[in-house]
């Protein structure tokens, strides 16, 4: 008998072929069967009509911070809620282990950490999260049996530093003795099923005390031999971040990259390709690591989002404008000097030439202050002023954009919320994306889903990208855009059985309604441990969601049933060939 049955639903498998009409049977947590409508004679427990409903594999996304989250929250909200059944951790070096059982300062250096790097609110990690683990394989543990999604996660080269030489991770390198320590456990995680090695060299990443993290400190050696560690094990990967993502690479980046893959003989992903067509070189520049690994024997992927995803700023928080060449001595001081250096001209004009400078790279989309939309206000004197264009309201005062901008934050103690409007929302810049999409090197995902929660909300990209391929800019057709969101990712991580509807694969399901599909605007929510703040967004026209088979989600409502495994490497993943198979 089967579990379930989906009768009549428009079928697109995942492989990018044709849809089809067909019943699909579910049972033990997998596809039992595939047939033409009304020929599955076989009973079920329970089945519905699909008519007029498209039934896809569930989303994959390559790219969260879902480490810390789904302790308090096992649904990985809102990612399942937009058809996300499968989500990659532990990425760009930083991950909750493993932690020094001798060192539980560790565990609040870590909390810190997450909450400056990835936007992660300090409260929600010390009370959400139980933080009793020291090995990695016991954090994987910790997880199993009590998600919602299937989860993997990369190995995080900060807390490997961290473990090994303590204080010393930050400013130090390791001596042979402590690299040998270091390669034995990160083999001891690889051996619980970690899915490979993940680190930053990226000038953007600091720690809670404002000193480059820890893996920023490795030299190419100590990363090449970690490097080799992960292709001494079945089904892993790389991810890696250099200051060079955010715009383009350096030629030492593009080298170590490419070393990397080569000595690990496994893919290598980065986050994530900003595509815009008013700087046109950044595209090929940022391919060519991509070329180079071929003719070295590895491959380098580079994700880039199908979406615009909103990003709100402050003067009152960490955030973006932080990472503007000069401004983050500014805007770490307390907020009575901030203010009173912010209202200076001088220093205003000295902001506004380092933002528009060269060296401030991809940062430079943040620096046209009249182009920012106000959102919450916090004063009677910015009653009136939230959805307003900064640059109407100083026109009104006879102010400079920048100016105005400033005197509205102080207003409110610098709590305003500021929404910079997107600088490549023209045609010629989602020409280029569509362009950008057909290279075999290029992936669909970049969420960040679980981190910068405040800041930002990547995790609807799904949902809003099938939304805009239907309906809107129609750059793909759903079939393509539902294989570059399903099996092009899952055989990039050598996903066993997942990825597609096919008879015998697990049952990763998505049920939407194509003529709805869609995300909801972003709105600000404070349903984290302890009162924190969060970015959400409902998902539009998502039917169901099953997760090895069990629905997980019916109309955008949680049926709070936690089917989701623990994927761990070799297990739940092949070693993929980083030869082309295009």
């Amino acid at each position: 008998m089967l579990d379930h049955l989906i009768r009549r639903a428009t079928v697109v498998d995942g492989t990018g072929g044709p849809a089809y009409t067909a019943d699909v049977g579910i049972r033990g947590g997998r596809i039992a069967v595939i047939a033409g409508p009304g020929t599955v004679t076989e009973e079920a427990v329970t089945s519905e009509d699909a008519a007029g409903l498209v039934l896809a594999p569930g989303f994959v996304d390559p790219h969260t911070h879902y480490d810390a989250q789904l302790f308090w929250d096992p649904y990985a909200t809102p990612s399942m809620n937009h058809g996300v059944t499968t989500v990659a951790g532990g990425n760009c070096g930083f991950t909750l282990a493993p932690l020094h059982p001798d060192r539980p300062e560790d565990a609040d250096y870590t909390r810190r950490m997450m909450s400056r790097v990835e936007g992660m609110a300090l409260a929600a990690l010390e009370e959400g999260v139980d933080w009793t683990w020291s090995t990695f394989r016991e954090y994987l543990d910790a997880l199993e049996g009590r998600i919602a999604v299937n989860a993997g996660f990369m190995v995080g080269h900060c807390a490997l530093r961290r473990h090994v030489m303590g204080p010393d991770a930050v400013g130090g390198r390791p001596t042979p003795a402590q690299l040998d320590a270091m390669l034995a456990l990160f083999h001891d995680a690889m051996d619980a099923g970690a899915w490979g090695l993940s680190t930053t060299q990226s000038s953007t990443h600091s720690d809670g005390d404002g000193a480059p993290v820890a893996s920023r400190h490795a030299r190419p050696e100590e990363l090449l031999a970690l490097s080799r560690a992960v292709g001494e094990h079945e089904g892993t990967q790389l991810e890696a971040i250099v200051a060079g993502c955010l715009d383009q690479f350096s030629d030492e980046e593009i080298d170590l990259l490419v070393d990397m893959t080569a000595a690990a003989g496994r893919p290598l992903n980065w986050n994530v390709l900003t595509i815009d067509a008013a700087v046109p070189e950044r595209v090929p520049r940022q391919l060519v690591p991509s070329e180079r690994a071929r003719r070295a024997g590895g491959r380098i992927v580079a994700l880039t989002m199908p979406i615009l995803t909103p990003m709100n700023m402050s003067l009152g928080t960490f955030c973006a404008l932080n990472l503007i060449p000069g401004w983050g001595e500014i805007l770490a001081l307390p907020v009575p000097e901030r203010i009173e250096r912010l209202r200076d001209p001088a220093t205003r004009a000295a902001m506004l030439r380092r933002a528009d400078s060269k060296e401030a790279g991809v940062f430079r989309r943040l620096a046209n202050f009249g182009r920012y939309v106000i959102g919450d206000t916090y004063s009677a004197a910015n009653e009136g002023l939230s959805g307003r264009v900064v640059e109407d309201i100083a026109a009104e005062r006879g102010q400079d954009p920048f100016h105005c901008l400033v005197e509205i934050c102080a207003a409110d103690g610098l709590r305003t919320v500021l929404w910079p409007m997107p600088t490549d929302n023209d045609p010629g810049s989602w020409a280029l994306r569509q362009r950008t999409w057909e290279h075999e090197d290029v992936m669909l995902g970049g969420s960040d889903a679980g981190a910068h929660l405040d800041r930002m909300c990547g995790a609807p990209y799904t949902t809003r990208f099938l939304g805009d391929c239907l309906r809107g800019r129609k750059l793909l057709p759903l079939t393509t855009a539902v294989r570059m969101l399903t099996d092009d990712p899952a055989r990039l991580f050598g996903l066993r059985e997942r990825g597609r509807i096919e008879e015998g694969f697990h049952a990763d399901l998505v049920l939407f309604d194509p003529e709805r599909i869609d995300a909801g605007p972003a709105t600000l929510v404070h349903d984290l441990p302890g009162d924190s703040p969060r970015l959400d967004a409902k998902a539009i026209g998502i039917v169901s969601v099953r997760v090895n088979g069990v629905e997980t989600l019916r109309e955008d409502k949680v049926t709070g049933a936690v089917p989701g495994t623990v994927l761990r490497s070799g297990r739940d993943t092949r070693t993929v060939s980083t030869v082309s198979t295009a």
